[in-house]
């Protein structure tokens, strides 16, 4: 094929050009309920070791989702992460039935009723104190944050699922989602 046909007909690779137009900062509010939080107290701090907690708990079938790994003191640390509230029994069977002997780790805790709240919105990357508005909005109603996770357009947190409505609604105030922010 001539060149001069190959440079119409392929794609065409630019740099992204700046959004010129107002665009909402947050997108929506996202939730989800029936979830469990499962926390490995006293882990030695070593390569390999998220492995050994969710390698078994991954060959049962049970699906994972935040994870998160404390900085560690004296070589141990604790790591949490959370399941659907359904499969929260048998992740516990699991961890204490061969991971925590093996690893020699401390007490496995966990709660089997909490929530997950997220604000979501491609906005984000370009808008400050997003997550700060979120954190205080959820402090000013008493809600505790358990578990915090972010990303580039989302930041997730963990609470007790007594509180998810309010959770939902003073976010949905603080931010509404339908409103663009210049």
């Amino acid at each position: 094929m001539p060149l001069a046909e190959e440079m119409v007909s392929g794609t065409l690779i630019t740099f992204e050009e700046e959004q010129t137009m107002e665009q909402a900062v947050i997108s929506g509010i996202a939730f989800a309920r029936d979830e469990a939080k499962i926390t490995v107290m006293n882990v030695p701090d070593r390569p390999g070791v998220a492995y050994q907690i969710l390698g078994p708990v991954a060959e049962a079938n049970v699906d994972v989702d935040m994870i998160i790994q404390n900085q560690s003191v004296n070589g141990m640390t604790d790591f949490s992460f959370t399941v659907s509230r359904a499969e929260y029994q048998k992740a516990l069977e699991v961890l204490g039935g061969s991971v925590r002997p093996k690893l020699g780790a401390g007490d496995i805790v966990g709660d089997p009723k909490i929530a997950k709240v997220s604000v979501v919105g491609i906005g984000m990357r370009s808008h400050v104190g997003i997550a700060s508005r979120m954190f205080r909005t959820l402090s000013e109603e008493g809600i505790n944050i358990q578990m915090i996770s972010t990303s580039e357009i989302k930041i997730s947190v963990v609470i007790e699922d007594k509180y998810l409505e309010l959770a939902v609604r003073a976010l949905h105030k603080a931010f509404d989602p339908e409103q663009p922010v210049g």
